[in-house]
């Protein structure tokens, strides 16, 4: 019962966001940030954000810019999602490689 509340949880964090990343990078021309997945601890107290950016070069960079500008995005999700949640929990933004390593993987068994 508790890991279904979290995993709704989860993915309503996960839809709001992607909209607000989508709407703040329309100005940034080449660039995309898509949420790959959302980790909710049981307290409901933290928030791990997986983000997939393309190009994979300014990843490290957006990172560092999403993770400074972390309370301002909050205060949106907060906004947006006041009424289906009590607490926004801290979120923590962490860069998903899991496409670059599928890429790494597929290129090492065409060898």
């Amino acid at each position: 019962m508790e890991a279904t509340r979290l995993n709704k949880i989860g993915r309503l964090l996960q839809k709001e966001l992607g909209d607000l990343f989508l709407k703040q990078t329309k100005n940034m021309r080449g660039t995309l940030v898509s949420v790959s997945a959302v980790r909710v601890s049981a307290d409901l107290s933290v928030a791990k954000v997986y983000l997939s950016i393309f190009p994979a070069g300014r990843g490290q960079e957006l990172i560092e810019t999403i993770t400074c500008n972390g309370r301002t995005i909050r205060y949106d999700l907060g906004q947006r999602v006041r009424t289906q949640l009590r607490k926004i929990p801290e979120l923590s933004f962490f860069l998903d490689d899991s496409l670059d390593y599928v890429e790494h993987i597929d290129q090492l068994l065409k060898k």
